[in-house]
């Protein structure tokens, strides 16, 4: 089995439509595809609806998840949650005041890389985001867009929108532990994203993991592209200290990134574990 737990569409900062990021995971030969976009569930009717189309024969397993903004003492990260229920009201009214601050932050970005002399303007990020809600990606294609810089990446410097740069502003994120613990409340299961991506900036202490393990993480991410491999096996080795399992993904983002779905992939056994312990929701289809 092919198992990809963490792609995004453009119900927040991917390029694909839901249906087509179903699409381009049947095309890519996976058996299983989590649908993570950032705070919010938006995309997972229309992508669910993609997979009960599918051709006879045709198999594909779609699991309904999100990406959460999260911010431990001052550094940001990132916290996967998969098969939680969406209507649980707590994790629910989280997720909203998230996703209404990216708006308010989103701008205030836009303002301070209009400051820089950067020629971009609210218009044209809201245009490039589409129905999405608004995310630092956006704002770094208009930046693309205007000429500023060469390529997506290459506005995630401290120049321009890395954590602490110059055009960066903070927006509401929730505490790990809480967010840990709110995702277990909706009968979810949750996984440190990308823990170790040291070119995004800084990254979480081992003591910061060991709170959340405590508080109910299952899983770091171990196979991601921002990790090199001393990096893999310094978190297999955390991993294994604090019996949490271990993912892979790709991050897929479309065309807005190079990374390919399925570059990178969870083992079948972890995947069966994973699922195990969600009440809150089912993969769908398969």
């Amino acid at each position: 089995m092919r198992i990809d737990l963490h792609a995004h569409s453009n119900a927040s900062d991917g390029t694909d439509s839901p249906a087509e990021l179903v699409a381009a995971a049947v095309g890519a030969g996976l058996d299983v595809v989590a649908l993570t976009d950032h705070d919010t569930v938006a995309g997972h009717t229309e992508a669910a609806d993609a997979v009960h189309a599918l051709p006879s024969g045709t198999r594909l397993t779609l699991v309904p998840g999100a990406e959460l903004s999260c911010v431990a003492g001052d550094i940001s990260m990132h916290l996967l949650a998969y098969l939680f229920d969406p209507a649980e009201p707590a994790f629910a009214a989280e997720r909203e005041l998230v996703r209404t601050d990216r708006f308010r932050r989103g701008r205030a970005i836009v303002e301070r890389c209009r400051e820089l002399g950067a020629d971009i303007s609210w218009e044209q990020v809201r245009r490039i985001a589409g129905e999405g809600s608004v995310g630092r990606p956006h704002i770094a294609s208009a930046l693309v867009e205007a000429g500023v810089v060469a390529s997506v990446s290459d506005a995630f410097t401290p120049d321009w929108l890395a954590n602490g740069g110059r055009a960066d502003v903070r927006k509401h994120e929730t505490d790990p532990v809480t967010a840990v613990r709110l995702v277990r409340a909706a009968g979810g299961v949750p996984v440190f994203a990308h823990p170790g991506a040291v070119k995004r900036g800084r990254t979480v202490s081992d003591q910061v993991v060991a709170d959340l393990a405590a508080a109910g993480l299952a899983a770091l991410e171990v196979d991601h592209v921002d990790h090199d491999e001393p990096t893999r096996a310094r978190l297999r080795g955390l991993a294994a200290e604090l019996g949490l399992l271990t993912t892979g993904s790709s991050d897929y983002h479309g065309g807005r990134k190079t990374v390919r779905l399925g570059e990178h992939t969870t083992d079948p056994e972890v995947y069966a574990a994973l699922v195990e312990q969600a009440t809150g929701a089912k993969p769908i289809g398969g």
